[in-house]
């Protein structure tokens, strides 16, 4: 089965950065407005950040001016740069699309830990 993959996560102390990639089955997600989600113990998962096709940018406002997203449509890749990282960003993340998700091709996550 086709699978959206997250890869890039691992431990990191207060203040340090890590930039995760998402890796999107084209064929499926096209040129779809994508996101970034977390889903930290006992709660939701939430949607931090999300790009159009042509570049646009929304962000959770917890996350506003420390975390990028960015896309390379050749490479069918997502990025996320997470600055400036603290403990309350431990969560693991995903992608998938950031308007209508498609259930069926959750990825594993990556598991992102800050601790020093």
């Amino acid at each position: 089965q086709v699978r959206l993959v997250e890869s890039g996560g691992g431990l990191v102390q207060p203040g340090g950065s890590l930039i995760l990639s998402c890796r999107v089955p084209n064929s499926i997600f096209g040129l779809s407005t994508m996101g970034w989600y977390r889903q930290a113990p006992g709660k939701q998962r939430d949607l931090v950040a999300r790009i159009s096709a042509r570049g646009d940018t929304i962000y959770e406002d917890s996350v506003k001016g420390r975390f990028t997203i960015s896309r390379d449509n050749a490479k069918n890749t997502v990025y996320l740069q997470m600055n400036s990282l603290q403990p309350e960003d431990e969560a693991v993340d995903y992608c998938n699309k950031a308007e209508q998700i498609l259930h069926d091709y959750w990825g594993q996550g990556t598991q992102v830990t800050v601790s020093s």
